[in-house]
């Protein structure tokens, strides 16, 4: 049975389409979109945007969000690294039911603060010990169930992990990411691809967890196995530590010798790429490939700023991620990406377009289309004939919304908005938050402060 919304405004790629009428198939994709259409709709008092992608998650980080910043003087530096053996610390603890809990009330809380699909590298496999579940993809199974519980389109991104690090073997607090083999690797990702039809909304990608834990023959190999059918997710240039050792093993830093070892091209998705040089910059961007930026973990770390100014004025392609899960906004994301250049650049106009000089628009459409991209779903159009609908609702009663002029809503909520703007989330056509409540919280939540109590982390 079809159904139709009409909102106050409905965001296009060129702006606003005022009293918009929505009409959707009974499996809730769109039919039809309309303006001052006359037909019988259910009336909702807000502005309707594309639902944000979250193209970067490692959903068990956000068991440890806030846990890492009590500096008591140990004497021992505190970065990226210290960090990471942390999050290593919390990764062995994590059964099957933990992360399933956890992932399931992160999604929820995504979906509250406005994204609709995520993009799972996923990269704990196995158990404690560091053997193979007798369901190899158990793990990954987990999360695509905590998708559907939730109500967020997912797609999970198994990932090759084979090293400690350039030339050495793994860590002892790696034994649950290891694969050992090309044909390990393809053994769980012919696992995940069996779970996959399990929600309809769920897709799987592949790729490398990073230069560093995977040995450059078989990066190589991955490379030329790959069939450009689904999207490659890679860690690259987070940190400068990981840039002085790559040159040191291979004579070349990541990204070049990325360029020099790999078809580069659109369905490949480079994560953080922090620390560019002018050639890799310039390489990506004309390669077509993407950078997904998760700039609230980025600066929790420590790791650095994009050099988006110089990628942006080649026409590079970006999306956003919320990474570790510091912090769950896309606008937060968007904010910090944003001001961040504008302190290095003494400019405002991050966001400019010669052809679109509005700076919200301009943000939300560069990060929906190439997060699209990061999903394996790239649809061109915000909504999409024929596509599921899904939508994050601003609230048209909210003060600042309901006192400000259509041209300048789109940054509104990019600046000036947070989580309680939103009216809620549709996920094709159903309501799965609404009023800052997700329609299974009760039991979502109870979960989760069990798995917690359970591992004890936050105590």
């Amino acid at each position: 049975m079809s159904k139709a919304y009409r909102f106050n405004a409905l965001l296009t790629e060129t702006g606003w389409l005022n009293n918009a009428v929505v009409t959707l198939d009974e499996n809730g994709c769109v039919l039809s979109i309309k303006q001052d259409d006359l037909a019988q709709a259910e009336n909702i008092n807000g502005f309707a945007l594309p639902g944000f992608q979250n193209a970067h998650s490692h959903a068990f980080q956000y068991a440890m969000a806030g846990l890492a910043e009590l500096h008591e003087g140990s004497g021992q530096p505190d970065d990226f690294w210290s960090w990471r053996s942390a999050m290593y610390d919390l990764a062995l603890q994590v059964s099957p039911e933990h992360l399933e809990a956890i992932a399931t009330m992160l999604y929820s809380e995504m979906l509250r603060h406005g994204y609709t699909s995520v993009a799972e590298f996923h990269y704990v496999h196995h158990d404690p010990d560091g053997n193979p579940y007798s369901n190899l993809a158990e793990l990954g199974s987990r999360l695509i169930s905590a998708a559907k519980t939730a109500g967020i389109q997912i797609t999970l991104v198994p990932m090759f992990y084979q090293k400690g690090g350039f030339g050495k073997e793994a860590e002892s607090k790696q034994k649950r990411f290891i694969s050992k083999t090309i044909e390990d690797y393809y053994r769980l990702l012919e696992s995940s691809e069996k779970a996959a039809p399990y929600y309809d909304q769920a897709k799987v990608g592949l790729g490398i967890h990073s230069l560093r834990a995977v040995t450059g023959e078989d990066i190589i190999q991955v490379g030329r196995n790959f069939g450009n059918n689904r999207p490659f997710h890679i860690h690259v240039s987070e940190q400068i530590k990981e840039i002085e050792d790559c040159k040191a093993f291979y004579q070349q830093r990541p990204v070049e010798w990325l360029m020099n070892n790999m078809d580069l091209n659109p369905n490949y998705h480079l994560v953080h790429a922090t620390h560019l040089n002018d050639d890799e910059v310039k390489g990506i961007a004309t390669s077509g490939a993407h950078v997904v930026l998760c700039p609230t973990t980025e600066g929790n770390l420590g790791d650095g700023l994009f050099r988006f100014h110089d990628y942006k004025a080649l026409n590079g392609s970006w999306s956003i991620g919320t990474d570790s899960h510091i912090g769950i906004s896309p606008m937060e994301e968007l904010r910090l990406l944003d001001y961040g250049q504008r302190l290095t650049t003494h400019k405002r106009n991050t966001f400019y377009l010669p052809y679109h000089g509005d700076s919200g628009l301009n943000a939300i459409t560069m990060a929906y289309k190439a997060g699209k991209q990061a999903m394996g779903r790239s649809h061109e159009s915000f909504f999409e004939i024929g596509q599921p609908f899904n939508t994050v609702i601003f609230d048209a009663n909210s003060a600042l919304m309901a006192a400000t002029n259509i041209k300048h809503i789109c940054n509104t909520i990019v600046y000036a908005s947070d989580v309680s703007h939103i009216l809620g989330t549709m996920v094709a056509g159903e309501w799965i938050t609404f009023k800052g409540h997700h329609h299974n919280q009760g039991h979502i939540v109870s979960d989760f402060v069990k798995a917690l109590r359970d591992l004890k982390s936050r105590l």
